[in-house]
């Protein structure tokens, strides 16, 4: 009686419709059909969700496309040695040149964060609703920031770790080579 109720509910009201893509408790997917007891949603790598109404209509739902637009952002790292207004110029100069991202809303870039090898760099920026969409705009616009950056000759650091050994390199070979003599009684 709760999904038939939920179903009639979701039906009378129409938060969302057949083609929108919606997300529920980590359940991603394009409504493909809504009956009265379930609701059918067909994930992004092609599985039929079947989600019994009474799960829509309890949980909070977001609708995904809504909006023709979806704002999305990554974070870029910069080394500190860096010259960081020229970085957001630079980066700000190559999300603006991508096909993918919407040229009527605002470009956002904030330095965000003193990381551990970085300065954290948030780039906002909108593209379309759809989940392939913001995928395909994320992809372009990584390109366009790593490329842009190189010729620029702005470094994008990564971690370098320092491994010390508590016996020197000599030692820890000729144990290796040279194993006790007499062994254990475990053997």
């Amino acid at each position: 009686f709760e999904n038939f109720f939920a179903g009639i509910l979701l039906l009378w009201k129409y938060p969302f419709e057949k083609g929108d893509f919606i997300e529920c408790e980590g359940i991603v997917g394009r409504v493909e059909d809504v009956w009265v007891r379930m609701s059918y949603l067909r994930r992004t790598t092609g599985e039929l969700v079947v989600v019994p109404n009474s799960f829509l209509f309890k949980n909070p739902v977001k609708i995904l496309t809504a909006d023709d637009l979806r704002r999305t952002s990554i974070i870029v790292g910069v080394a500190y040695a860096e010259n960081l207004r020229d970085a957001v110029d630079v980066i700000d100069d190559a999300v603006k040149q991508c096909a993918s991202v919407n040229e009527e809303q605002p470009v956002q870039i904030y330095p965000n964060a003193f990381a551990a090898s970085s300065i954290d760099i948030e780039v906002t920026w909108w593209t379309g609703a759809n989940p392939g969409d913001v995928r395909y705009s994320h992809a372009e616009v990584i390109v366009a920031i790593k490329e842009a950056l190189d010729n620029a000759s702005i470094e994008i650091p990564f971690p370098h770790r320092t491994l010390t050994l508590a016996d020197t390199a000599s030692d820890f070979i000729q144990r290796a080579i040279d194993p006790p003599i007499g062994g254990t009684d475990e053997q």
